[in-house]
Parts: structure tokens; C-alpha cells; sequence
């Protein structure tokens, strides 16, 4: 394929989709790991394609959604303290604490920054001698390389008025969780491609083969989507449990090498607390000790601040697989994307507010989306040409 449109043809989705349907003779759960694939699936009504029994339930891959809330509320006690200069990505601004969120805090005289690259601090700091420059560090594997380097030039260029308020999670480890927790109902995986863009994907290698569940890591668009879904079918039809590369034209098995040792170099790997989901061991990044001069949870005296998270929220089911958002009694009513009280609905990549987004909680079956990628029906007489000899096979990279 050259072209994005190509991702997006109804005649190839209903290929595949009959492909499906033509190979699957039992019930499969499936999730699938990232934000941008639950919003993939809901906007363009992929679940509702799928062959009876097939079924995909959103797993905890939106970072905004899993930042824990009483992070949350340390980085706002941060951003009001005088004589700091918060910076973040844009999409934490909204996100609300216990009382408030930044945007409210900056309309109350708090001086936070919206920048679009980590090291958009470095200047700040420079630029602004007599302030304390913190940096929200949020994120999987996706955007540790780029915050590490903001670690590494500020501890080399001794720019000590910047540190950063870290709250880095890990893909494999919530895997892990997911399918060792009691009443697990995945048994397989649409992997993350984004996150093995960076780290590759020989570490799910051991989890796949431990719990002998099949993981395909996918991309983002329908069509990608549908086929990762269709390759982990033919594994759970098969008995087999690998891991195979769907995103072939984006990733390879080892990853991006440079950007894994400088995340050696800055971060070591700990335990990390998961909202709406709790601690999960050895599943977050910290700054190593030879960084403490800029670590902001150190620097500020927040290390003691925690919450709790609304008990009508069932944001952790939702995460780990067991529901769906219109299990909710809250859904739409209580919790909406302008008064979120849980973890999937705080951020516009969550599964609440996907579902939200694209009308589920005014039609909870989703049948307005049902043709918008496959236009007229499909026929289970339409066959699939082998991977390799494929229209739409995706060119090597």
C-alpha cells in the first residue's frame, strides 16, 4: 500500500471480514492494547463487523487515562506553588484532580505552559533563571525516549532550575496483570505498535508463551485492525500462541536500539500505581538516582499526597477487560467528557470517552456505525489470497 485511503477500503475490510468468518468455528475474546485502536474500532464501528462470537474489549493503553490520580493531584500542588513554571502536553491540562484542573489553576494566576516537545523546557528554563521549570513526564514506552533526553541535556547542559514530575508506565507488565487476574477473559491480544516502535517486541515473547495466548502487534487504521484481529483468530483456531507483526512497515522485532539505551541511561525500571487499576510491580519508569536533582517528587514535598477514585467508577473492570462503558450506571448521565470521574472517560483517547464521542451512549449497539467502513454486506463466499500475495500487504519498510 502507498496510500492511506487504502487502509480505509470497504472491499478489502470485507474480504478480511469474510476471511473471518470463514476460519472462526468457536467465541474469542480479544483486546486490543492501545487508545488510538479503541478509537480506531468505535469511530468506524469495527466491532460491530466482526463475526458473531468474536468480541474486543479495550485494554489500559491510554496514558492520560492511567496516570494515577493522585499524580494528578501532586502536578497540580506543583503547578500552584510560587515560582514555578509547569509545563505539559496539552492533553493533561483538562485532566481534573480532586479540586480542579490546570486550566483552572492557570485562570487563578498559576503560570502553566502547554509545549508541544520536552525539550521546549530547556529554553524556558534558560529564558527564566529565578523559576523552577517541572515538566509532566507522562506516558508508555511511546514518549520516554524524548523525556529521557530532557533528563539527560539538563543534567549535562546543568540546567538545575528544570526537573521532571515522572509518571512513566509499561505495556508487558499490565499484560501480564491482565491475564493473571481472576475471571481474565482475553485470550488474545492486538499489541501495541507504537509502544514496539520503540522497544521492539521480543518482550512479549515470554508472556505469550507463559499464559499461551497469541499477541499480533497492530496498527491503527481499520484495516490494520481488522487483519490483526483476523491473524490472532487463525492462532486461537490453530492452538498456537506467538507473537506475530501486523505493522510491519512502521516496526521491527528489535525496536528503535538508540532511543532503549538512552531510556537505560535515564530511567529504572519499579513498581508504578495504575489508575483505576492500583499497583502493578516492576511497571513504571523512575529516574535513576544521578538524576535526583531533577526529579520534581523529590524536589517538592508531594510524595505524601493520595486519593481515592469514585466508588461508582468501574474504570479498573473496563481496563482489565471484564466490561464495557455502557456497563456503567454512570456512563453518559454522572460521568461525561466534561465531568469525568473515572479513568477511561478523563482523557479523549479513553474507551468512555470513545464510546462517548462517537454516540454509544445514545445507542449502546452501535448499529449507526455498522456500515461506515464496509458499505453493503458481506459475502461468506469471498475468499482471502495467502498474506504474501495480498492487494493490500503492506511494503517493507
Amino acid at each position: 500500500m502507498k496510500y492511506l485511503d487504502e487502509y480505509r477500503n470497504g472491499d478489502i475490510a470485507a474480504k478480511i471480514v469474510a476471511e473471518m468468518r470463514r476460519v472462526q468455528t468457536r467465541p474469542w475474546v480479544l483486546m486490543e492494547v492501545c487508545g488510538g485502536q479503541t478509537h480506531s474500532i468505535v469511530k468506524n464501528g469495527l466491532d460491530h463487523l466482526l463475526p458473531e462470537g468474536v468480541e474486543l474489549v479495550h485494554g489500559p493503553g491510554c496514558p492520560v487515562c492511567v496516570t494515577p490520580l493522585e499524580m494528578i493531584d501532586k502536578a497540580h500542588a506543583i503547578a500552584r506553588s510560587p515560582n514555578v513554571i509547569f509545563c505539559s502536553f496539552g492533553d493533561m491540562l483538562r485532566v481534573p484532580g480532586s479540586d480542579g484542573d490546570l486550566f483552572s489553576i492557570k485562570s487563578l494566576g498559576g503560570d502553566v505552559r502547554i509545549v508541544y516537545s520536552p525539550l521546549d523546557c530547556l529554553k524556558i528554563a534558560r529564558a527564566n533563571p529565578e523559576k523552577q521549570i517541572v515538566f509532566f513526564a507522562i506516558g508508555f514506552e511511546t514518549t520516554a525516549p524524548a523525556n529521557a533526553m530532557l533528563a539527560w541535556r539538563a543534567r549535562e547542559e546543568q540546567v538545575n532550575n528544570l526537573s521532571l514530575l515522572v509518571s512513566h508506565v509499561l505495556v508487558p507488565p499490565a499484560l501480564e496483570a491482565i491475564l493473571s487476574a481472576s475471571g481474565n477473559r482475553v485470550q488474545g491480544f492486538l499489541g501495541p505498535g507504537h509502544v514496539c516502535a520503540v522497544m521492539g517486541y521480543s518482550e512479549y515473547d515470554p508472556i505469550s508463551t507463559r499464559h499461551h495466548v497469541p499477541i499480533v502487534i497492530t496498527g491503527f487504521e481499520p484495516i490494520d485492525i481488522l487483519e490483526g484481529t483476523l491473524m490472532t483468530i487463525k492462532q486461537l483456531e490453530e492452538g498456537r500462541a506467538t507473537v506475530e507483526n501486523q505493522y510491519s512497515r512502521v516496526l521491527t522485532r528489535q525496536g528503535n536500539l538508540p532511543a532503549q539505551q538512552l531510556i537505560g541511561k535515564v530511567f529504572e525500571v519499579g513498581d508504578r500505581k495504575w489508575r483505576g487499576i492500583g499497583s502493578i510491580p516492576m511497571s513504571g519508569y523512575h529516574l535513576r538516582d544521578v538524576f535526583s536533582r531533577h526529579d520534581a517528587e523529590k524536589l517538592f514535598d508531594v510524595e505524601e499526597i493520595a486519593t481515592l477514585e469514585p466508588e461508582i467508577c468501574i474504570s479498573g473492570e473496563i481496563l482489565r477487560g471484564l466490561k464495557k462503558p455502557h456497563d456503567c450506571p454512570a456512563f453518559g448521565a454522572l460521568c461525561t467528557p466534561q465531568h469525568p470521574l473515572g479513568a477511561t472517560m478523563v482523557s479523549a483517547e479513553g474507551a468512555c470517552a470513545a464510546y462517548y464521542a462517537y454516540g454509544r451512549h445514545l445507542n449502546p449497539q452501535g448499529a449507526d456505525k455498522l456500515h461506515q467502513i464496509v458499505p453493503g454486506p458481506v459475502l461468506d463466499d469471498v475468499s482471502v489470497k495467502p498474506r504474501e500475495e495480498r492487494e493490500y500487504t503492506h511494503a517493507s519498510r
